[in-house]
């Protein structure tokens, strides 16, 4: 599905998609004297793809003005009502996912057939879940006391919702605060990343063609110093949902502070990929290779490879042969295994990173290189000093560590030893201790064998510096509605009580 322009708008050309550049307020496209350029870290030298209008405090208090004056005829829907036009959203979403690839890929260098196959359509997942869950599953059966009374929960929206996504998968992301708050009925205004606004600028586009009335979904693009500030401080903001650094989210919470908005912060991770001896080191290795994934832009990989000492070279040698094997180049070809860098500003990031670790005496197994360009090489610590930088701090490129442990003590102990709690990943033969380690390790999500999957009813959160609250089922329901108790002593009604 090619997304078709609108009246009065600016838009521009990626990959033969086109998209809007201007901001969607009320239903409306509207501009705004600045603008911020967008190019791609696929040719970052070489490939503009647009001049995207900045928003300022005007624009956000025009945003969240629209979604007050559209929160009532779309909370005052039944969630059925809502579903009917949620449904319609989510199969638009569906239709132009490989539009949305082509652009994604292009603003954010993400690998073309893993959004195409995999995220995008996740987009429209998001949407069709929790949409499906407010009518099926979040109603619940009154119960009654012993004394007559009839006690009933209601999840009623709160209101305006601010989202504020990342840039390593902006769509995807977006929809999964985006879905369950307009299905819990609460209007939204969107901030995309900017280093990668132009997929959200067409989810408005497609929230249009479905027909979600003007203001329900709003979407300002600009900084977060611009734009994003006023936006989780707006005393007209009912909930703040973000997903970024802890930095930025300590900003955040200070702004949603000043007039007591709840948030749900999804923050970073240095997560711990735990091998026991007695575990499949085929599958061990395998697995961790892929925590280069998206060139290590992914705030769930399991960065800290914690190997018992017992299977350290058998692991090591398997690892390293399938690190042989990755791919590093242009994300639109298929035998890609990760793209570039998003930003001249994270190559540097990694880059100080990669330099301090050698200063403080980390041995540099493989890579610790650029590859030109925003590309990087997978690049390997060993032997890393216990108070090295790049043991506790999350990276966010190309570049993992391994340590080795003794026995399950220590195994967990280094697993806890950062301020993160975002994910955890364990490989053991033994479900027994799975379940120990799992139990003591502190992290939002365990994967045990496995990596990367999980139930959309499930809870998903982060521990300590990792974030603030859980959604996922009835969690995203809990933070974007107020939940109500109603007492009712019923014998009133019948003429009976006193």
């Amino acid at each position: 599905m090619t997304i078709a322009a609108t009246a009065r708008d600016q838009r521009t050309e990626v990959e033969g998609v086109s998209v809007s550049t201007l901001h969607y307020i009320d239903g409306r496209r509207v501009g705004s004297a600045d603008t911020f350029e967008v190019r791609s870290p696929i040719d970052w030298e070489g490939w503009k793809l647009a001049d995207v209008a900045a928003g300022g405090r005007e624009e956000v208090d025009a945003a969240v003005h629209a979604a007050r004056r559209a929160f009532p005829g779309w909370s005052a829907l039944a969630p059925e009502g809502r579903r009917e036009v949620l449904a319609r959203f989510a199969d638009a979403i569906e239709a132009a996912v490989p539009d949305l690839a082509k652009v994604e890929i292009a603003d954010n260098g993400s690998l073309y057939e893993a959004m195409r196959l995999r995220v995008l359509p996740r987009a429209a997942s998001n949407v069709r879940f929790f949409a499906d869950y407010a009518v099926e599953r979040l109603a619940e059966a009154p119960r009654t006391l012993h004394g007559g009374e009839r006690n009933t929960v209601r999840y009623d929206p709160a209101g305006i919702v601010a989202v504020s996504t990342p840039w390593n998968a902006p769509l995807m992301l977006a929809t999964w605060r985006v879905g369950p708050a307009l299905a819990a009925g609460n209007t939204v205004v969107l901030k995309p990343p900017e280093w990668a606004p132009l997929t959200a600028s067409m989810l408005a586009d497609i929230a249009d063609q479905a027909g979600l009335p003007p203001g329900v979904l709003n979407v300002v693009q600009g900084t977060g110093a611009a734009a994003g500030a006023p936006l989780t401080g707006h005393p007209l903001v009912d909930r703040v949902a973000f997903t970024g650094s802890p930095a930025t989210a300590r900003t955040v919470y200070t702004d949603a502070a000043k007039e007591l908005t709840p948030v749900s912060f999804e923050l970073g991770g240095k997560s711990p990929f735990v091998v026991f001896a007695d575990a499949d080191l085929d599958a061990a290795a395998a697995t961790a290779a892929y925590q280069y994934d998206n060139s290590g832009q992914v705030c769930l990989a399991g960065t800290r490879l914690l190997v018992e000492e017992a299977a350290h070279d058998a692991f090591l040698e398997r690892f390293k042969a399938k690190v042989s094997e990755i791919k590093v180049g242009d994300p639109r070809r298929p035998d890609t295994t990760y793209g570039p860098l998003i930003h001249p500003i994270a190559k540097e990031r990694v880059t100080g990173h990669v330099r301090r670790a050698v200063e403080q005496g980390a041995h540099l197994a493989f890579g610790g290189e650029s590859l030109g360009g925003l590309y990087w090489a997978p690049t390997l610590f060993t032997d890393v000093p216990d108070e090295a930088d790049i043991l506790q701090r999350e990276v966010f490129g190309p570049v993992l560590t391994l340590q080795t442990f003794a026995d399950e003590s220590e195994a967990v102990a280094l697993a806890n030893s950062t301020d993160y709690g975002l994910a955890a990943t364990i490989f053991t033969g033994d479900e027994e201790r799975a379940g120990r380690v799992a139990a003591a390790v502190v992290a939002g999500t365990v994967w045990v064998n496995c990596f990367y999957v999980r139930d959309l009813e499930t809870a998903f959160g982060g521990a300590r510096q990792s974030g603030i609250g859980r959604e996922g089922g009835r969690w995203s329901f809990d933070f974007y509605c107020d939940v109500k108790t109603v007492c009712e002593r019923t014998a009133l009604y019948d003429g009976g009580g006193s």
